[in-house]
């Protein structure tokens, strides 16, 4: 039975690298917000934004961080972050710098959404918890290869981390 996962990703720089993520189907991905209503959401404001998010994230299992080099320390993607880990979620971390963009072009690599972040409990990084994957390849359709034949696993031992806290 296929997973159903919420992605979060930082929208402008990296909408053409999640989509071949998202597209995969190996797992139940969340549907993205068009421009235009993403546009509508965002006129409502950081209320309107964080019931939107809250609205995606029901129902799933895991959420998986689409990690480009813009995607650290991005409020709403902290936001998504802690709210899956402590509603129980399991998360983790997928790097797409080498994916192609809509341009045919790379990135650099982003830093560890998660580094940041901590438990309230005992003040643990989340990023000593949560799993980043680096797809170990230059070539575009090898990441994509990788991460088709990986995300499943994945998200798996993220949902056991998850439950172990």
């Amino acid at each position: 039975m296929a997973r159903k996962v919420f992605y979060s990703f930082h929208y402008a720089p990296d909408s053409w690298r999640t989509s071949q993520v998202r597209n995969i189907g190996a797992i139940e991905g969340n549907r993205p917000a068009t421009d235009n209503k993403w546009e509508e959401v965002k006129k409502g404001g950081d209320k309107a934004i964080q019931t939107w998010i809250d609205g995606q994230l029901d129902g799933r299992t895991c959420t998986v961080v689409l990690i480009g080099s813009q995607t650290a320390k991005r409020n709403w993607i902290d936001y998504e972050i802690v709210k899956s880990w402590n509603d129980c979620k399991g998360v983790l971390g997928i790097n797409i710098h080498n994916l192609l963009d809509t341009n045919s072009e790379q990135s650099n690599k982003g830093s560890n959404p998660f580094a940041h972040l901590s438990l309230k409990k005992d003040g643990k990084s989340l990023s000593s918890i949560i799993n980043t994957y680096d797809p170990p390849y230059k070539t575009s359709k090898n990441v994509y290869n990788h991460i088709a034949e990986n995300i499943s696993d994945w998200i798996e031992e993220a949902i056991r981390i998850r439950n172990r806290y």
